[in-house]
């Protein structure tokens, strides 16, 4: 047995993209480790009749309201932070490292 070290990454083997690893390879099991007792809504909360009583033109309205108005230490572009929002949902997505690099 020898006492070397090795180097832990592995030179020359092929890199995956996102799409050998989605969906076969992608491992989802750790998010189902919690107990239910780490639920903060509690297990009787139904999450269809919570939506239903939702009045969405009010959603709608302060959606409108928080996109629109501009503040001082970071003013929206053109009046409006939609094209803020649709960015940060793009990079917390991660579609901004698919590459259209042909795979071998």
């Amino acid at each position: 047995m020898s006492n070397e070290s090795k180097c832990p990454v592995a030179h020359g083997a092929k890199a995956h993209s996102n799409r050998d690893w989605w969906p076969d390879r992608l491992d989802l099991q750790f998010l189902n480790q919690h107990a239910p007792q780490s639920n903060p809504l509690g297990g009787s909360f139904d999450y269809a009749k919570e939506f239903k009583s939702l009045d969405l033109n009010a959603v709608i309205a302060d959606l409108h309201k928080l996109m629109t108005d501009s503040q001082e230490w970071w003013p929206a572009d053109f009046g409006h932070y939609g094209g803020l929002f649709i960015r940060l949902a793009w990079h917390s997505a991660g579609t901004y490292r698919i590459s259209s690099v042909s795979r071998r």
